[in-house]
C-alpha cells in the first residue's frame, strides 16, 4: 500500500492529528509555556514545575477550542536551554517550527533571546502571538507590555495562567491569526461532482494489516461520501469483475500508485484515473513542484543519489513501497548503482543539495504546514522534490495521463 499509518476498526471519534491547527508555544525555561496550554486546554495537559527545563521534549495535545476548531498544542522546551543536552532540547524546539501553523512566543521584559525567534517565525510566515506572561508577579505589566512592543514593534498580550487572567484574549487572538485558508484544502479538489460514481482500487497485500484500511483511503472514502459520491470499492485482481458490474463507467477511478499501470490498462477510456498518493501530493504539499520535479528522474544516472522520505515510523516489510518497491523501480530504470538513502518519521536532513531527488511519501501523518516547509527547503537548496504517487506515475510512463487536482 501507500505506507501511511493504518486506521484501526474500533471507530475514533477525535480529528487525525494531522489535520488539527498545530499551535506551538516557544520561550524561556520557566517561562509559563506548560501553564499556558493547561490553562487554554482546561487540563493539566503539560507538566508544570518551577524548575527551568523540566519540558524536555516538545509535547502534544489534541483539542477542540470552542471557536477555533480542533487543535494540536505543542509545549517546546525553553529555546534558552545550555549544554549539550540543551543544545538538542533547543534542535528539537527549532525542528517544531516546521509544523507549526501558529506560534505563541511568551516574552521576558528584555528581549534578548525572543526577538531573533520572532524574525525565525516571521521568516518561516508563521503568525506570531506574542505573550507577556506570570503578570501576577510583575509590578507593573502595562509598563512591561509597552517596552516589549517598542523592542518588538508587536504589542503583547498580558497574561496570568496561574490565574487564568487574559487567557480569553490568547483563544481571540489564535483565531484572529487563524491562516485564511487553513481547513479548506480538500482531499478531491475538483475532480468530482455530487452524484458523481467513483471507483476505489485497493490491494489488500501485506502492507494493509487485516482488519483496517489505511488513513488516506479513510479520509478520502469520507470526503466522497460527504460530498454525496456514489461509491465503489475492488482490490486489484478484481478490478475487471468490478468494471463489468457497473452499469455506467466511473468518473473517477484512485487507485494504490503501485499499481496505476495495471488499473491504466485496464480502465474505461472515459474515467479519468488518480492514485491516492497524488490526491495527498495537492491536499498536503505543493503539486506543481512535485509534477515538475517528476522530470529530474529522467536525469538521474547510476552516480545519482536520492532520498526517500517517509513520514510513518513503522516497521519496513518485506514489499514496503518506499524500501523496496519505489528503490527497485528506480533502479530498474537508471542501475543498480543508484544511491538510495531513506529516512522516517520527523528525520530529515537540513543540507538537501548532496541529492539529485527527493521523493515524500504521501505524508497522511504530517499537517500541510510540516509538508510545506520540507518543499520549501528543497527550493531553496534548488533541489528537485517530489512524492511516491507521482514519481511512481512518471516511471510507469502515465504521469500526462493521470488527473491531479487543483490546490
Amino acid at each position: 500500500m501507500e505506507n501511511e499509518t493504518s486506521v484501526s476498526n474500533t471507530p475514533v471519534a477525535s480529528t487525525p492529528a494531522a489535520n488539527r491547527l498545530h499551535i506551538a508555544l516557544f520561550g524561556r525555561r520557566n517561562s509559563g509555556k506548560s501553564s499556558l496550554i493547561n490553562a487554554l486546554t482546561g487540563q493539566d495537559t503539560a507538566l508544570v514545575s518551577d524548575t527551568p527545563g523540566t519540558t524536555t521534549d516538545p509535547v502534544q495535545k489534541a483539542m477542540e477550542l470552542h471557536g477555533i476548531g480542533p487543535c494540536l498544542f505543542i509545549d517546546t522546551p525553553g529555546f534558552d536551554d545550555e549544554g549539550p543536552l540543551g543544545a538538542l532540547r533547543v534542535e528539537r524546539t527549532l525542528k517544531a517550527t516546521e509544523k507549526t501553523d501558529i506560534a505563541l512566543l511568551l516574552c521576558r521584559p528584555d528581549m534578548k533571546e525572543e526577538l531573533p525567534w520572532i524574525a525565525l517565525l516571521e521568516e518561516k510566515n508563521i503568525p506570531v502571538v506574542l505573550i507577556l506572561n506570570k503578570a501576577d508577579l510583575l509590578d507593573d505589566p502595562e509598563a512591561e507590555a509597552v517596552h516589549i512592543e517598542r523592542l518588538s514593534g508587536k504589542r503583547p498580550l498580558i497574561v496570568s495562567a496561574r490565574y487564568g487572567q487574559g487567557v480569553e484574549y490568547v483563544r481571540k487572538a489564535i483565531l484572529e491569526k487563524l491562516p485564511s485558508d487553513f481547513g479548506e484544502q480538500t482531499i478531491l479538489g475538483d475532480l468530482v461532482n455530487e452524484g458523481d460514481l467513483v471507483l476505489l482500487v485497493m490491494p489488500q497485500d501485506m502492507q494493509a494489516p487485516k482488519g483496517r484500511l489505511i488513513l488516506p483511503q479513510v479520509q478520502t472514502l469520507r470526503e466522497l461520501l460527504d460530498r454525496r459520491c456514489p461509491v465503489m470499492s475492488c482490490t486489484t485482481d478484481q478490478l475487471s469483475a468490478t468494471l463489468q458490474a457497473l452499469r455506467r463507467a466511473p468518473k473517477l477511478i484512485i487507485t494504490d500508485s503501485q499499481v496505476f499501470k495495471t488499473v491504466y490498462e485496464l480502465k474505461p477510456k472515459e474515467s479519468l484515473l488518480t492514485s491516492f498518493s497524488v490526491l495527498f501530493a495537492a491536499y498536503k504539499g505543493d503539486i506543481h513542484y512535485y509534477t515538475a520535479s517528476a522530470s529530474a528522474i529522467a536525469r538521474l544516472t547510476p552516480a545519482s543519489r536520492v532520498l526517500i522520505a517517509e513520514a510513518c515510523t513503522h516497521a519496513p516489510l518485506s514489499e514496503d513501497i518506499g524500501k523496496v518497491k519505489l528503490p527497485r523501480m528506480l533502479r530498474q530504470r537508471v542501475g543498480e548503482e543508484l544511491r538510495i538513502d531513506f529516512v522516517a518519521g520527523a528525520d530529515f536532513p537540513k543540507e538537501l543539495t548532496p541529492y539529485d531527488l527527493v521523493i515524500q511519501c504521501g505524508a497522511c501523518m504530517f499537517n500541510r504546514k510540516h509538508v510545506l516547509s520540507r518543499i520549501e527547503q528543497a527550493k531553496e537548496q534548488g533541489v528537485a522534490m517530489t512524492n511516491y504517487g507521482i514519481a511512481m506515475a512518471y516511471l510507469s510512463g502515465i504521469l500526462d495521463k493521470i488527473s491531479i487536482t487543483s490546490p
